[in-house]
């Protein structure tokens, strides 16, 4: 038998989560974030560069996403 007894009249105060720990995934969310423009979005009138380099370079990641292109 369990000795675990509920109480619940007990309230459970929230912890805040510390900036250290939350940092790492908010940078991890933009990189991820800015290779999906790249890979997806980075073509024509919404081109950050000029010229079909970032297109090229990410070309066959473009059709292995199923992004198309052409």
């Amino acid at each position: 038998m369990s000795d675990t007894v509920l109480n619940p009249t007990a309230t459970a105060e929230p912890v805040p989560i510390p900036v250290g720990e939350l940092l790492p995934w908010l940078i991890f969310a933009a990189v991820l974030l800015l290779a999906i423009y790249f890979v997806g979005v980075e073509e024509g009138a919404t081109a950050i560069f000029p010229g079909m380099y970032v297109h090229e370079f990410v070309h066959d990641g473009r059709h292995l996403l199923g992004f198309p292109c052409h």
